[in-house]
């Protein structure tokens, strides 16, 4: 669990991980009353601000405590990165009941249900879009880039998106304190714990973007042959592991 006694943990950029939303490290601890209490002034604050995503918000949402996105499953992205390290994109779900520092900056659900939060947790995890975050990001993963990195979207109903949602819904809910999230996805929790099931997944999704964004298998190679340009074999096996859900899933 990721509370720290009677008190929440503050969420850092490494607190996190790909598919981890709890490594454990945090940069304190904090009363749940006092942070609620300052979280609700700083929303109230943000409400009056047309440059704040509060400001979209309906007021009776924002006066009312008990809807803090702290106290609800979120996704999180460090905020510090570069193109060299392992991964450019560094999300996950976070659990409730945590503080986030401004190094790792939240999304908030203005629109939309638990469902497309999961197909953008998926898309935003897959190395299909990490390599073109790889190409614009410098040090910093900032609201611009989120905001124009294009996320395939083909709507409700359709087999790949549905399925994307689903791996990350299952790759996501590993305990109970996602069960509220889950149900509202459609899948169960901890039922992508065990790692080679949970590798299998994550190959799996990255099969299930490159179709959504129309990929083939010769841009597949390009992806995975360039990731690490130092390293052009690094990924060879992970390459071979999507192209055999590619062509299954085509």
């Amino acid at each position: 669990m990721s509370q720290v006694g009677t008190y929440w943990p503050v969420y850092t950029g490494k607190s996190f991980n790909l598919w981890e939303a709890d490594t454990g490290v945090y940069s304190a601890s904090v009363e749940p009353s006092v942070a609620c209490e300052a979280l609700q002034r700083k929303r109230e604050n943000g409400h009056r601000n047309s440059k704040s995503a509060f400001s979209r918000m309906p007021s009776e949402w924002v006066s009312d405590p008990s809807t803090l996105p702290c106290l609800a499953p979120r996704i999180a992205i460090r905020d510090t990165t570069n193109s060299t390290n392992t991964r450019t994109i560094i999300c996950a779900l976070v659990p409730q009941d945590v503080v986030i520092t401004h190094q790792a900056p939240y999304l908030l659900r203005i629109l939309g249900t638990a469902r497309d939060e999961a197909l953008l947790l998926g898309v935003l995890s897959s190395m299909i879009l990490d390599w073109y975050a790889r190409r614009v990001v410098e040090l910093h993963l900032t609201a611009s880039h989120l905001n124009n990195f294009p996320v395939p979207d083909p709507g409700e109903g359709h087999p790949l998106r549905d399925r994307v949602v689903e791996i990350a819904g299952r790759l996501a809910a590993v305990d109970d304190r996602f069960a509220e999230w889950a149900a509202e996805v459609g899948v169960p929790v901890g039922s992508a714990n065990d790692e080679a099931t949970k590798q299998d997944l994550i190959h799996e999704l990255d099969a299930c973007v490159a179709l959504l964004y129309g990929l083939d298998e010769d841009d597949l190679e390009v992806i995975y042959t360039t990731f690490d340009e130092k390293r052009p074999e690094r990924y060879f096996d992970r390459l071979a592991a999507v192209i055999e859900h590619f062509r299954r899933l085509r």
